[in-house]
């Protein structure tokens, strides 16, 4: 291989790599596409317990009605309720703080929250808002969808 041949192969190779290190950062800084749901804290209330959802709608569409069935598991690991929350409209690109004051529910009680369903999701394609959700925690007790 002449000397030039390998310089350009060299110059391809840093280039290509160049372009994947890109290519990566620009993945990790662009939001998901999907519907992003938060649980933000839980805190003690006079009902109960008062828990802070923040949602995110990446879906290509605005929703106009979503509710989710959230089941909350005890310390023994079993289902200790499911309930229907209305998270009311999410619309596209836009943040939206959510908060529901559980009765009856002790936050130290909760130890995982699980999103069951989304029995209403109006706005996207049918089995979007469960087939693309995302769920992450930034309280103690683990959340999934």
């Amino acid at each position: 291989m002449s000397k030039i041949a390998a310089l350009l192969t060299s110059g391809l190779i840093v280039v290509a790599s160049a372009s994947h290190v890109l290519a990566q950062d620009a993945a990790a800084n662009s939001p998901a596409k999907g519907l992003e749901v938060e649980l933000n804290g839980l805190a003690p209330s006079q009902k109960g317990c008062m828990m802070t959802f923040v949602a995110l709608n990446n879906l290509p569409a605005p929703i106009t009605k979503i509710s989710f069935e959230l089941a909350f598991f005890n310390d023994k690991n079993a289902v200790d309720r499911v309930t229907v929350l209305d998270f009311r409209d999410l619309p596209q690109g836009k943040k939206r703080v959510r908060q529901f004051d559980m009765p009856n529910v002790k936050c130290e009680s909760v130890t995982r929250l699980l999103i069951n369903d989304a029995p209403v999701c109006d706005g996207p394609a049918t089995g979007e808002c469960m087939k693309r959700l995302v769920t992450r925690s930034q309280a103690s007790v683990p959340f999934e969808g």
